[in-house]
């Protein structure tokens, strides 16, 4: 599959799915939970408390790892494999366009001073199980 090819259907993935994995990694261990991810291009963002184990992970260990895409259909649903760095983002404008009701249960609003950006600028995006041609790796730009 030609690079442009693929980074048009990792968009494409990444368009129509938001829920996927987040790992980090404490002393050593994987610690992974489901985020809602939003997408600017191929970087990803996701919305948290600064008080949850995630921020502390991040802040210790950059590395993340995201999976992303799968239906639920079966073993051959097609998913996307990213190793990211992850920076923490407290920029209002960035937290006031992600910002929807769904985060009220966790968060007041995007005022909330312990509301916190996920950043997670990819270095390797993988495409897994989209038929014999995968996986898939898209080349860094």
């Amino acid at each position: 599959m030609k690079q442009n090819d693929l980074k048009a259907h990792i968009i494409k993935i990444l368009d129509d799915h938001s829920v996927g994995t987040l790992a980090t990694i404490k002393e050593g261990k994987p610690f992974t939970r489901y985020m809602t991810f939003f997408h600017k291009g191929m970087t990803l963002y996701t919305a948290t408390s600064e008080k949850t184990h995630k921020v502390n992970h991040i802040a210790e260990n950059p590395s993340v790892h995201i999976l992303i895409g799968y239906d639920g259909e079966g073993a051959n649903d097609s998913f996307l494999e990213i190793e990211a760095q992850a920076s923490l983002e407290d920029d209002m404008d960035l937290k006031r366009s992600l910002w929807n009701d769904k985060m009220s249960d966790y968060l007041s609003g995007p005022d909330d001073p312990e509301f916190i950006v996920i950043r997670c600028e990819p270095e390797k995006v993988t495409l897994m199980n989209d038929g014999e041609e995968t996986p898939v790796t898209l080349e860094r730009e």
